[in-house]
């Protein structure tokens, strides 16, 4: 739930599950309280948009040893130029413009090329504004941690909290150890800031963690040598971006239909070409076997198509990306996606809950669940993460239908100490759910099979889930649980319905009088208030099955002998006897 959107509905306490989506306030119980109680307010619905580019890799196979030999040689090179060009971005600051974009191009060219120098500037600069991103991104979470201390500090040792509100700490020298905290946080927060305002960031290429290795050589299982040989690939600079129009697509890494790849090879480093126009063709092939057909006829219209060669030092693997950018696709309606249902999806640290939803936003089928694991290396991970979806994306498809309900989570203000305290464990599993990237997996997934995502606000999804669907949707052979109802109330939010159940009618009209109209469907619909029909075989309809004539009589068989049935007929005397 995004706690920067302030907008507020009220509600009466007594009322459970009221809620303001859509821009309006709907109203699911009755006050009698008469007191008040704030809700946020509801963001609307999306429909997310597509996937914007594409990667696709190959290995190198076959590369000989002076094949390997060049493409350190290169990825030294210019890996050493990118590092002093981005020193140099990061000396600029904000005083950063045209001009000085041009004289450090024009630097790096004389050792280098035009072409190279332009992909060199082009990721400087990318790698400058993420780590802008970031610096903001960490100033808000020291303000957040820095606000929560100077709050529960300036309560009474001991007070409680409220929902809304954490309460005072336990004990006085809780207190004061969390005094020195807010001290040292100030402290962050000022320098921060200060390097903020002057543009100031803080950069290590190679990455920081794979820095901080060093110093722990034992823990991580390396020996100095091989942290060398991991450091020195990660500084490596083997990219080029892509030009129109240009042969195949890229004239610094090129790539042909029949799977050749030659590199142009800056100046100080022509003596090892060995084709024409200080080109280095390499012995390896590449046949991209995912999207080969895509990439074969963005390089025969020569278009742009960027590349990347890296080394996998633990393996010992080259390997080739090729990445080109999609054109803007239309995304589909929301209507249209609506219009065969739903799949409604509830993101958990170990699962996707899900359920079938109807176009009336009516629960369909059996609940399931798609367990991953996020314990263990990175590439287990995604590697999890990518199985689950393609279960849930296939699953969603036998469904018939074309869109998934998703909440549009944001567990960035949520994973800070100071919120949950003690609560190390919750910490922990929040900060554990990958939000970013499974989202943005999903989505491109979910486009390979013509399926979009509908994002949704995550407020009171698990709360008013539980409220409404929980109990009703259990069977004595199914035991619903809170993220199946969850999902129910995601996919009805994102079908447009409200969350709630329509109110169940007096129990003297659930039958015969006027049918039973909970969770039916909207005023549109015809027979909505007819009753509904059995789903199994039962006694009352077995006669109308059969063809015979349905009599008013119960079909419950006596146990006596005085009701038992018989042949004989029985005819009442005159009351005259004569």
């Amino acid at each position: 739930m995004s706690l920067l959107s302030m907008a507020v509905c009220w509600i009466d306490e007594a009322t459970v599950g009221g809620v303001c989506e859509g821009g309006g306030t709907h109203w699911e119980g009755d006050g009698v309280t008469g007191s008040k109680k704030k809700l946020w307010h509801i963001d609307a619905l999306f429909v997310s948009l597509g996937p914007t580019g594409v990667t696709v890799r190959d290995r190198l196979e076959g590369l000989t040893p002076e094949d390997e030999k060049v493409l350190r040689l290169v990825g030294g090179h210019m890996g050493a130029l990118a590092s002093k060009d981005l020193k140099a971005r990061c000396a600029d600051g904000l005083e950063h413009g045209k001009e000085t974009w041009a004289a450090r191009k024009r630097d790096l060219t004389v050792e280098s090329s035009s072409r190279w120098a332009g992909s060199v500037t082009k990721a400087t600069h990318d790698q400058w504004a993420l780590s802008r991103r970031g610096q903001a991104a960490y100033l808000d979470s020291l303000d957040t941690g820095i606000k929560t201390i100077a709050h529960r500090l300036s309560l009474p040792v001991g007070e409680k909290g409220t929902k809304r509100a954490p309460g005072g700490y336990r004990s006085r020298h809780e207190w004061f150890v969390k005094s020195r905290r807010l001290a040292a946080l100030e402290e962050r927060y000022a320098a921060a800031r200060v390097d903020g305002e002057a543009g100031r960031v803080h950069v290590v290429r190679g990455g920081r963690k794979l820095l901080n290795t060093r110093h722990n050589l034992a823990a991580a299982g390396l020996t100095e040598a091989e942290w060398r040989a991991r450091w020195e690939s990660a500084r490596w600079f083997l990219a080029a971006d892509g030009e129109s129009g240009k042969r195949f697509g890229n004239e610094t890494i090129r790539v042909s239909p029949d799977g050749e790849v030659s590199i142009k090879l800056p100046a100080t480093l022509a003596e090892y070409a060995n084709a024409a126009s200080g080109r280095y063709v390499l012995a390896a092939k590449v046949a991209f076997a995912h999207r080969g057909t895509e990439w074969a006829d963005r390089i025969e219209g020569h278009r742009a198509v960027a590349y990347r060669i890296h080394l996998d030092v633990a393996r010992g693997r080259w390997y080739l990306d090729a990445s080109w950018v999609r054109p803007v696709v239309r995304t589909m309606p929301l209507e249209a996606a609506r219009a065969a249902g739903m799949v409604g999806v509830d993101t958990n640290a170990d699962h996707f809950a899900a359920w079938h939803l109807d176009a009336h936003g009516n629960p369909v089928g059996e609940p399931r669940r798609f367990r991953y694991d996020l314990t263990g290396t990175a590439t287990h991970r995604d590697a999890q993460i990518r199985h689950a979806i393609t279960r849930l994306l296939h699953w969603a498809k036998r469904c018939g239908v074309r869109a998934i309900g998703l909440e549009n989570l944001d567990f960035t203000a949520e994973t800070t100490r100071e919120k949950h305290g003690r609560r190390k464990r919750f910490r922990q599993l929040v900060s554990g759910i990958p939000t970013g990237k499974l989202r943005a997996r999903l989505i491109s997934m979910a486009a390979e099979l013509d399926m979009v995502i509908v994002a949704v606000d995550p407020a009171y999804t698990s709360q008013w889930g539980a409220q409404h669907w929980q109990k009703p949707l259990a069977t004595p052979s199914r035991k619903t649980t809170r993220h199946d109802s969850a999902a129910v109330a995601i996919g009805r939010r994102a079908l447009g319905h409200p969350i709630r159940r329509r109110t169940a009618p007096p129990l003297q009209h659930q039958s015969d009088a006027g049918g039973h109209r909970t969770v039916q469907a909207p005023s549109g619909i015809r027979g909505r208030e007819e009753t509904r029909r059995p789903v199994t075989d039962r006694a009352h309809d077995a006669r109308s099955r059969a063809g015979t004539r349905r009599t008013r009589a119960t079909s419950r068989a006596s146990t006596t002998v005085r009701d038992a049935r018989s042949d004989q007929t029985w005819v009442q005397d005159s009351l005259l006897i004569t």
